[in-house]
């Protein structure tokens, strides 16, 4: 895709009410997605691609070096799919802070209202995004600075605590766009609330990774942020639907486009191969691993769509229906 293709797509994508957004890196990512019939703001007067509720937003400003991939997974006995925002490696780090600095105010905040708030880099050090909060409490606000240049997790540390107690907005900046949420932050035993939220798993963080492992994205290319297209038997709760197979094409579609070409033509093959009636026991089982989460997530859509004649066999060969130990994390670092 040119520049001019990937800001069309992510144009459209962004006024599309059933696509879900995250934005981040492996064990930190903001997310963000909306109801169908939820006010939303799409722009915001300086150029950049918006897409803001009361609950959350998400934008992106310079698109010229972002590259699209789309991936699909075998997760659990389904699978996720996704297409990944990508920066070259060498131009996607952040400035990789790792210790609680405060920025000043967050002049390049998605609403006007919230630009006056002063913005706190967390300072986890990751690659691909600052993880900020931003806030105009002045408690807080105070906290925060009495311990600035220290990290969150040195011992007797206050400002986890109180950003926990306080719920901040929390804003993930890339070299490419932000996400800011601004529901409260749940307590630690408490659950994630419906509509945008953000995840931060310090045991996740610590291996270093940008992606999981099980999503293929080219070398030399680094994924900031994902957009999710609605999922042809899951609504955006993760709850089972009924098979929507005009959800399912319209992925297919951009999984050609921009996805892996070896794996979108082992997927072609496989198709043909079933769909002729040809007998599994000649075709081999791929050696790669992303070559074999294809093979099983085609088996996966053809039952869960309209099932050809023999699927059984092929699945009986290929996929049983037991997670084996390549299913684990998805893109967003959830199992």
């Amino acid at each position: 895709m040119t520049a001019d293709d990937v800001t069309s797509l992510i144009h459209q994508e962004l006024a599309t009410a059933s696509t879900q957004w995250n934005l981040g890196t492996f064990g930190a990512i903001a997310e963000f997605l909306r109801d169908p019939d939820e006010p939303v703001e799409l722009g915001d007067g300086q150029g950049r691609l918006v897409a803001v509720t009361d609950r959350g937003g998400i934008g992106f400003g310079e698109l010229s070096e972002v590259r699209l991939f789309a991936s699909e997974t075998a997760v659990g006995l389904g699978w996720s799919h996704r297409i990944a925002l990508c920066l070259p490696e060498a131009a996607c780090a952040t400035n990789r802070r790792s210790v609680l600095t405060e920025l000043g105010p967050d002049e390049k905040a998605l609403r006007p209202q919230d630009r006056a708030g002063i913005l706190f880099d967390m300072g986890l050090g990751t690659l691909q995004v600052d993880i900020c909060i931003r806030t105009d409490d002045a408690a807080l606000i105070a906290t925060l600075r009495s311990v600035a240049g220290k990290s969150l997790f040195e011992a007797g540390n206050p400002a986890m605590g109180a950003i926990v107690a306080n719920g901040p907005h929390r804003v993930f900046i890339s070299r490419a766009g932000r996400c800011e949420v601004y529901q409260p932050i749940p307590p630690a035993d408490g659950r994630s609330p419906e509509g945008p939220h953000t995840h931060v798993l310090p045991q996740l963080l610590r291996g270093g990774r940008t992606h999981a492992a099980t999503e293929p994205v080219p070398s030399g290319w680094v994924p900031f942020a994902h957009l999710v297209p609605a999922h042809p038997l899951k609504d955006a709760m993760a709850r089972p639907r009924p098979w929507d197979d005009t959800a399912h094409q319209r992925f297919q579609t951009l999984l050609t486009a921009v996805g892996d070409p070896d794996l979108t033509a082992l997927k072609h093959r496989l198709l043909e191969a079933i769909r002729s009636g040809s007998d599994p026991s000649g075709f081999r089982e791929p050696a790669n691993k992303f070559a074999r989460h294809t093979l099983r997530v085609t088996l996966r859509q053809l039952r869960a769509g309209s099932p050809p004649p023999g699927l059984s066999r092929w699945l009986e060969a290929f996929d049983k229906q037991e997670p084996t130990s390549e299913d684990g994390a998805d893109a967003y670092g959830h199992a």
